[in-house]
Protein backbone atom coordinates (compact mmCIF):
# COMPACT_ATOMS: atom_id res chain seq x y z
CA UNK A 1 0.00 0.00 0.00
CA UNK A 2 1.99 3.36 -1.33
CA UNK A 3 1.91 5.79 1.50
CA UNK A 4 2.09 9.70 0.85
CA UNK A 5 3.98 10.49 3.64
CA UNK A 6 3.01 13.29 6.08
CA UNK A 7 4.57 16.48 6.01
CA UNK A 8 5.23 19.31 8.26
CA UNK A 9 2.23 20.26 10.25
CA UNK A 10 3.63 22.24 12.38
CA UNK A 11 6.47 25.05 12.75
CA UNK A 12 7.99 25.13 15.15
CA UNK A 13 7.49 21.10 16.45
CA UNK A 14 5.88 22.61 19.91
CA UNK A 15 4.01 25.65 18.56
CA UNK A 16 0.73 25.16 20.21
CA UNK A 17 2.19 24.55 23.56
CA UNK A 18 5.33 27.40 23.85
CA UNK A 19 3.75 30.28 21.73
CA UNK A 20 4.50 32.58 24.23
CA UNK A 21 7.70 31.16 25.47
CA UNK A 22 10.33 33.82 24.83
CA UNK A 23 11.81 32.59 21.66
CA UNK A 24 8.44 32.44 20.33
CA UNK A 25 7.16 35.49 21.74
CA UNK A 26 10.36 38.06 21.13
CA UNK A 27 9.39 41.26 21.57
CA UNK A 28 11.59 43.10 19.03
CA UNK A 29 9.54 40.76 16.22
CA UNK A 30 5.79 41.70 17.60
CA UNK A 31 4.25 38.26 16.38
CA UNK A 32 0.75 37.26 16.77
CA UNK A 33 -1.68 34.80 15.29
CA UNK A 34 -2.93 35.34 12.01
CA UNK A 35 -5.86 32.80 10.02
CA UNK A 36 -4.37 32.68 6.53
CA UNK A 37 -7.18 31.58 3.91
CA UNK A 38 -5.63 29.89 1.14
CA UNK A 39 -6.18 30.06 -2.53
CA UNK A 40 -7.83 26.47 -3.43
CA UNK A 41 -5.79 23.48 -2.78
CA UNK A 42 -2.49 25.37 -1.99
CA UNK A 43 -2.24 24.63 1.83
CA UNK A 44 0.43 22.56 1.93
CA UNK A 45 2.19 24.55 -0.55
CA UNK A 46 2.05 27.51 1.63
CA UNK A 47 2.93 25.70 4.79
CA UNK A 48 6.29 24.11 2.74
CA UNK A 49 6.70 27.74 1.90
CA UNK A 50 6.65 28.97 5.47
CA UNK A 51 8.70 26.09 6.64
CA UNK A 52 11.56 27.24 4.03
CA UNK A 53 11.09 31.11 5.34
CA UNK A 54 11.39 29.26 9.14
CA UNK A 55 7.67 31.33 9.76
CA UNK A 56 5.57 29.82 12.65
CA UNK A 57 2.57 28.26 11.58
CA UNK A 58 -0.20 25.22 12.08
CA UNK A 59 -1.67 23.59 9.46
CA UNK A 60 -3.70 20.54 10.86
CA UNK A 61 -3.53 17.42 9.07
CA UNK A 62 -5.61 14.02 8.88
CA UNK A 63 -5.19 10.74 7.46
CA UNK A 64 -7.20 9.71 4.66
CA UNK A 65 -7.01 6.56 2.67
CA UNK A 66 -8.67 6.16 -0.73
CA UNK A 67 -8.74 2.97 -3.17
CA UNK A 68 -7.27 4.55 -6.42
CA UNK A 69 -6.78 2.47 -9.53
CA UNK A 70 -7.34 -0.71 -7.14
CA UNK A 71 -4.98 0.18 -5.00
CA UNK A 72 -4.91 1.70 -1.25
CA UNK A 73 -3.32 5.08 -0.56
CA UNK A 74 -2.81 6.68 2.64
CA UNK A 75 -2.59 10.37 2.20
CA UNK A 76 -2.27 13.66 4.52
CA UNK A 77 -5.23 16.07 3.75
CA UNK A 78 -5.77 19.96 5.35
CA UNK A 79 -8.75 19.32 8.39
CA UNK A 80 -9.83 23.23 7.33
CA UNK A 81 -10.05 23.52 3.75
CA UNK A 82 -8.52 26.61 2.28
CA UNK A 83 -7.42 27.52 6.05
CA UNK A 84 -3.32 27.27 7.40
CA UNK A 85 -2.41 29.47 10.80
CA UNK A 86 0.44 31.49 10.83
CA UNK A 87 2.11 33.06 13.68
CA UNK A 88 4.15 35.99 12.64
CA UNK A 89 5.30 39.37 12.66
CA UNK A 90 3.80 41.85 10.09
CA UNK A 91 6.96 41.76 7.83
CA UNK A 92 6.33 37.60 8.02
CA UNK A 93 2.58 38.43 7.20
CA UNK A 94 3.92 40.05 4.11
CA UNK A 95 6.43 37.54 3.28
CA UNK A 96 4.09 35.20 3.40
CA UNK A 97 1.39 37.18 1.11
CA UNK A 98 4.78 37.16 -1.40
CA UNK A 99 3.69 33.50 -2.09
CA UNK A 100 0.76 34.48 -3.94
CA UNK A 101 -1.01 31.49 -2.46
CA UNK A 102 -2.80 33.55 -0.06
CA UNK A 103 -6.59 34.90 -0.48
CA UNK A 104 -6.60 36.82 2.73
CA UNK A 105 -5.13 37.00 5.67
CA UNK A 106 -7.52 37.52 9.43
CA UNK A 107 -5.69 38.77 12.70
CA UNK A 108 -6.44 37.15 15.50
CA UNK A 109 -8.29 39.20 18.31
CA UNK A 110 -7.89 36.55 20.87
CA UNK A 111 -4.75 34.48 20.51
CA UNK A 112 -5.30 32.50 23.67
CA UNK A 113 -8.94 30.68 23.21
CA UNK A 114 -7.06 30.48 19.46
CA UNK A 115 -3.73 28.85 20.35
CA UNK A 116 -6.18 26.60 23.08
CA UNK A 117 -8.52 25.42 20.21
CA UNK A 118 -6.06 24.21 18.14
CA UNK A 119 -3.96 22.82 20.58
CA UNK A 120 -7.22 21.08 21.88
CA UNK A 121 -7.46 19.80 17.77
CA UNK A 122 -3.89 19.22 17.59
CA UNK A 123 -4.89 16.58 20.57
CA UNK A 124 -7.85 14.81 18.91
CA UNK A 125 -5.59 14.30 15.49
CA UNK A 126 -2.74 12.55 17.64
CA UNK A 127 -5.08 10.78 19.12
CA UNK A 128 -6.62 9.41 16.03
CA UNK A 129 -10.69 9.94 16.73
CA UNK A 130 -12.30 9.60 13.97
CA UNK A 131 -13.35 13.06 13.03
CA UNK A 132 -15.44 14.30 11.36
CA UNK A 133 -15.42 18.03 10.07
CA UNK A 134 -18.74 20.55 11.71
CA UNK A 135 -19.10 23.55 9.46
CA UNK A 136 -20.96 26.43 10.91
CA UNK A 137 -21.56 25.37 14.04
CA UNK A 138 -24.65 24.99 16.59
CA UNK A 139 -25.59 26.41 19.87
CA UNK A 140 -25.06 23.54 22.79
CA UNK A 141 -23.97 22.94 25.80
CA UNK A 142 -20.02 23.11 26.84
CA UNK A 143 -18.69 20.67 28.29
CA UNK A 144 -15.41 18.98 29.04
CA UNK A 145 -13.91 15.31 29.07
CA UNK A 146 -13.37 14.37 32.50
CA UNK A 147 -11.94 11.08 31.75
CA UNK A 148 -10.10 8.98 29.25
CA UNK A 149 -7.05 10.05 27.07
CA UNK A 150 -9.18 12.99 25.74
CA UNK A 151 -9.55 14.43 29.35
CA UNK A 152 -9.51 17.93 29.51
CA UNK A 153 -10.54 18.70 25.87
CA UNK A 154 -13.63 20.79 25.95
CA UNK A 155 -16.33 21.44 23.78
CA UNK A 156 -20.27 21.74 22.61
CA UNK A 157 -22.05 18.56 22.59
CA UNK A 158 -24.47 18.00 19.62
CA UNK A 159 -26.70 14.87 19.03
CA UNK A 160 -27.03 13.48 15.77
CA UNK A 161 -28.31 10.03 14.69
CA UNK A 162 -29.43 9.58 18.21
CA UNK A 163 -25.59 9.63 19.16
CA UNK A 164 -23.52 12.09 21.47
CA UNK A 165 -20.82 13.93 19.11
CA UNK A 166 -18.48 16.40 21.31
CA UNK A 167 -17.48 19.47 18.60
CA UNK A 168 -14.23 21.13 19.26
CA UNK A 169 -14.32 24.42 17.25
CA UNK A 170 -11.69 26.95 15.71
CA UNK A 171 -14.42 29.99 16.82
CA UNK A 172 -12.84 32.25 14.94
CA UNK A 173 -13.65 30.15 11.96
CA UNK A 174 -16.32 28.47 12.93
CA UNK A 175 -15.48 25.53 12.00
CA UNK A 176 -14.49 22.26 13.82
CA UNK A 177 -14.33 18.58 14.28
CA UNK A 178 -16.58 16.31 15.94
CA UNK A 179 -15.89 13.26 17.71
CA UNK A 180 -18.87 10.40 18.75
CA UNK A 181 -17.91 10.03 22.76
CA UNK A 182 -20.62 8.39 25.55
CA UNK A 183 -22.31 11.28 27.88
CA UNK A 184 -21.07 9.49 30.99
CA UNK A 185 -17.48 11.02 29.96
CA UNK A 186 -18.91 14.57 30.07
CA UNK A 187 -19.58 17.31 32.34
CA UNK A 188 -21.31 20.90 32.04
CA UNK A 189 -19.00 23.74 31.99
Amino acid sequence: MPSLTAETDCFPERLLVNWQEPDLADASLDRRWWVVHTRARQEKSLARDLLGYRIPFYLPQVEKTAIVRGRKRTSFIPLFTSYLFMYGDEAERYTSLTTNRIAQVLLVKNADELARDLLQISRLIEYKAPLTLESRLKPGDRVRVIRGSLEGVEGTVVSRRRKCRLVVAVNLIQQGVSVEIDDYLLEKI
